[in-house]
């Protein structure tokens, strides 16, 4: 009876296994179809089935930089394409392969197997992508190569720690190791090491909270990971969570009634890192957040936050929030400088050229690439991947002109300086030897309302702030205020040729 039993189980795996076959035989004639031969033949030649299992499609390659290209570069395009002829599918997992492997998957499925067998080869991470929502990864601009596995959990080492409060996950490549430095993220990354190793004796540091902002591209989300991978190396209770994951943490906890464990959980750990706070939204959210951070202060604990702009800029966070964020140590990591530029681009060039041999770039091209690409990180690592597919598809050895017209779409005029509603209180208040206080105040003084008209102005023609927004940044004003100084102050500079000049000296004061 047994004997029938193992017979009939292997007869439904073999249907299911030929059905999954011929499934994946039509996806992969469409994606030909769809790709070319060319490009097909490059990247997807190699691509193979392993299995099929609760509704993730598991496929293999045999290089890393096979894995990271797929992901990174087609995986949005191919999801609709295998998601038609596996109706349950989820998720796509891609693997690198060894014969090993392939060897232990080939026996799981098969009901002959030895009870005893053991998969002899360590299962890589794997990278996922969700049907509903496809992801395409990009490859981390400042680590030094694509050794590292892309990962989507947490490292085992810190899994038992992080689960149970809801952490966002890890990148095992964004770490200290990996993090290039540089003049203009120095004073950060000296400072998250502090912080990354506890800072004093009772794990905090003199500085709570870290506060990092910058722009795009620039290494932000770098350094938080960096910090909580040494954190849990030192064995220490850290959380670190995107303000999207804090907020689902929370809104989740006021459904199914267990706000209190929520909170607990959250104020008994050493260290708790924010990425992208500036997308914390709700005035109850904020609230909690802000409770949480007071809890933790009290009780000695760290605190590392991330964002786009600093403290004060956070125009839609409440103002005691802001007040709270703003008390602890503030970095800005501005532009990489052309030899920050230039160190990233060997890496990336170098990281390609392991997985790839026979890809090559001269000194020139990468003087050429550092010196043009000059807005972040990831137009850099899209450049390195241009000239991975240009010598890849072409066979050509690479020069500065090929090099040009390969990433040309990367290469963009320089964006004026983007002024801040905080430059212009300062520039105004020296200006009209004025204090700041004043600016914001309710004084109907001469002295302090013209200065404060010209803001104002100023606020509304060299920001992208709503009137609104700039009513709340002169001390909670409405916007009809600022609508009237607004105007008043362009119609007195077309009769006041002094005013004039005088506006336009401010305005290339806080443009240069």
């Amino acid at each position: 009876m047994l004997e029938d039993l193992s017979k009939q189980s292997y007869a439904v795996n073999e249907m299911h296994n030929e059905n999954h076959d011929e499934s994946w035989r039509r996806a992969m004639q469409r994606i030909r179809a769809e790709f070319g031969e060319a490009i097909y033949n490059s990247w997807f030649a190699r691509l193979e089935l392993d299995h099929v299992e609760g509704g993730v499609l598991h496929c293999s390659v045999p290089t890393k930089f096979l894995k990271s290209w797929i992901t990174s570069q087609f995986m949005e395009r191919i999801l609709p394409v295998f998601a038609s002829e596996f109706l349950e599918l989820k998720m796509i997992s891609v693997n690198v392969r060894t014969a090993a492997r392939a060897n232990s998957l080939r026996l799981e499925n098969h009901p002959a197997a030895s009870a005893g067998h053991v998969e002899t080869a360590a299962a890589r991470p794997a990278t996922q992508v969700e049907a509903k929502t496809p992801v395409a990864q990009r490859a981390n601009p400042f680590a030094s190569g694509l050794e590292a596995p892309y990962k989507t959990g947490f490292a085992d080492h810190q899994q038992s720690k992080f689960s149970d409060v809801g952490g966002s996950s890890l990148d095992t490549r964004y770490t200290f190791a990996s993090f290039l430095v540089g003049a203009s993220n120095q004073l950060a990354h000296a400072a998250a090491m502090e912080v990354a190793r506890g800072g004093n004796s009772s794990g905090g540091s003199s500085f709570n909270p870290l506060f990092f902002h910058a722009a795009v591209g620039l290494g932000k989300t770098h350094l938080l990971q960096a910090i909580a991978h040494k954190a849990g190396e030192l064995r220490r209770r850290v959380v670190y969570l995107t303000a999207e994951k804090f907020m689902y943490g929370f809104v989740s906890s006021l459904k199914d009634h267990t706000t209190i464990a929520f909170k607990e959980r959250l104020r008994s750990i050493d260290l708790l890192i924010i990425d992208d706070v500036q997308f914390l939204q709700g005035k109850s959210v904020q609230q909690e957040f802000s409770h949480t951070l007071n809890a933790l202060f009290d009780a000695g604990r760290q605190v590392v936050v991330a964002a786009d702009s600093p403290p004060a800029d956070l125009e839609n966070h409440d103002e005691r929030l802001r007040s709270r964020l703003s008390g602890g140590l503030c970095i800005e990591i501005r532009s990489f400088d052309e030899e920050l530029r230039h160190k990233i681009v060997e890496n990336r060039v170098a990281a390609a050229h392991a997985a790839q041999p026979g890809f090559d770039v001269p000194a020139a091209v990468v003087s050429y690439v550092a010196s043009v690409i000059q807005t972040n990180g990831r137009d850099i690592e899209g450049a390195v991947n241009r000239l991975v597919a240009h010598s890849t598809f072409s066979g050509a050895r690479l020069n500065v002109e090929t090099a040009e017209a390969a990433i040309r779409d990367l290469v963009r005029v320089k964006e004026p300086k983007r002024v801040k509603i905080e430059d212009i209180l300062k520039l105004v208040s020296a200006h009209y030897n004025v204090s700041r206080p004043d600016l914001l105040s309710s004084r109907r003084t001469a002295i302090v309302v013209r200065p404060r008209q010209v803001a104002m102005y100023l606020a509304k023609i060299l920001t992208l702030r709503s009137l609104p927004e700039i009513g709340r940044r002169f001390g909670g004003r409405d916007h009809t205020t600022v609508l009237h100084a607004v105007r008043k102050i362009e119609r007195l500079s077309k009769e006041d040729n002094s005013l004039k000049d005088e506006l336009e000296l401010l305005k290339r004061i806080l443009n240069d």
